[in-house]
């Protein structure tokens, strides 16, 4: 089974004006958030795992955050471009193209495109309107290969989020 983890990158600051969107950092929340999300998501996945993030601030440091309370280096997060201001067709592409040795594949990214791909891929309802910020939906395919993985042909393993209620 290959599994699909999206997650939206942590809080950022609006602090800059001056800054283009590209450049927007975590704002202390978004720091702190993300480490907890990462901690929660530890337990669910089984190395090893492959870790794509948009270059945009936001996201790569999100996506950096998780890596270090993961334990892995840095280097193992690859950048790709096209993820952020995605739409879902960019994202499927994305998704259809990835390695088919790698089973469990981190995504780090953005809204709307995040939020749109769910929607796409799980048929059915789900638990959420919009992804939140650091909100991680798990999704698992039957498809032995990425590219053969099609509108519909998900289903929604789980929804973390950080306001969520941990009992």
């Amino acid at each position: 089974m290959k599994r699909l983890l999206l997650i939206r990158h942590a809080k950022s600051s609006w602090d800059y004006p001056m800054l283009a969107d590209f450049d927007r950092p975590l704002n202390p929340r978004g720091r702190q958030d993300a480490p907890i999300m990462a901690l929660r998501l530890q337990a669910l996945l089984t190395p090893p795992f492959r870790m794509i993030a948009s270059p945009a601030a936001r996201a790569l440091t999100t996506a950096q955050l998780f890596a270090e309370t993961f334990e892995v280096p840095e280097s193992r997060i690859s950048l790709d471009g096209r993820i952020y201001e995605a739409t879902p067709g960019t994202l499927l592409h994305i998704i259809n193209t990835l390695d088919d040795a790698d089973e469990q594949v981190l995504l780090f990214g953005h809204n709307p495109g995040f939020t749109d791909i769910v929607h796409l891929l799980v048929d059915g309802p789900l638990p959420f309107i919009e992804l939140p910020t650091c909100g991680i939906a798990m999704l698992g395919f039957e498809q032995t290969r990425w590219q053969d993985i099609v509108p519909g042909s998900g289903q929604l393993l789980g929804f973390r989020y950080p306001k969520e209620s941990l009992r």
